[in-house]
């Protein structure tokens, strides 16, 4: 997990905020924070909207968080779900995507939603 102490790109504010998040939370959205550093080795860390928040160039471009009863990422369209068969039975709200430790967000998912996020701008 990207540390704010060795990492230049992590925000101690992300570090705090996910501290008080339930464990099993805890280590769904520390995942999804490395995993998003893995495919954007550049990106940096906010916090945006009272979310924790990965920019590029000091824009932010994908958000997470976690709540009582699952993890969230944010944003993801209507065309990106319809695209994502694997997602189908997922919570959602408008923008949103709900995953938990039963159901997490799987990898290819992940990549797929990183890359539409950066390809927008």
């Amino acid at each position: 997990m990207p540390s704010s102490l060795s990492d230049p790109h992590s925000d101690p504010r992300v570090d705090a905020y996910l501290a008080k998040v339930s464990p099993e939370h805890r280590e769904l959205l520390e995942g999804l924070r490395e995993r998003v550093h893995e495919l954007v080795p550049d990106a940096g860390e906010t916090i945006s909207y009272g979310m924790p928040a990965l920019a590029r160039d000091g824009r932010p471009f994908l958000w997470f968080a976690g709540w009582k009863a699952h993890c969230s990422v944010y944003p993801v369209g209507e065309d990106f779900l319809v695209r994502h068969s694997a997602l189908a039975g997922y919570e959602r709200t408008k923008g949103s995507l709900h995953f938990t430790v039963a159901r997490p967000l799987p990898d290819e998912v992940l990549v797929d939603l990183v890359r539409e996020r950066l390809a927008a701008g």
